[in-house]
């Protein structure tokens, strides 16, 4: 069965889903977006690195099929001020 890449974004975004939500319940063991298998990671930071990954491909998938420009993210936020004294 053909694939679209609507249909992918969709599956990627929902295994996005299903990966934060055991990042934070603290399982290792993750299932597919479709449920047809699972992954099992063996720390942490494995995780982390697999969910910017998804999330880099999403934006690149996003971009090519003309879905909006992408997810920034910043990496420092600089707040200046000035005091009135």
């Amino acid at each position: 069965m053909y694939e679209t890449d609507g249909q992918r974004l969709l599956k990627m975004r929902a295994q996005r889903l299903k990966l934060r939500a055991a990042m934070t319940s603290g399982v290792l063991t993750v299932e597919g977006a479709d449920n047809t298998g699972r992954v099992t990671y063996r720390t942490y930071p494995e995780m982390r690195q697999a969910l910017r990954d998804l999330d880099r491909d999403i934006a690149d998938l996003a971009t090519a099929i003309g879905e909006g420009s992408g997810v920034r993210r910043t990496r420092q936020v600089v707040m200046t001020g000035r005091s009135g004294w």
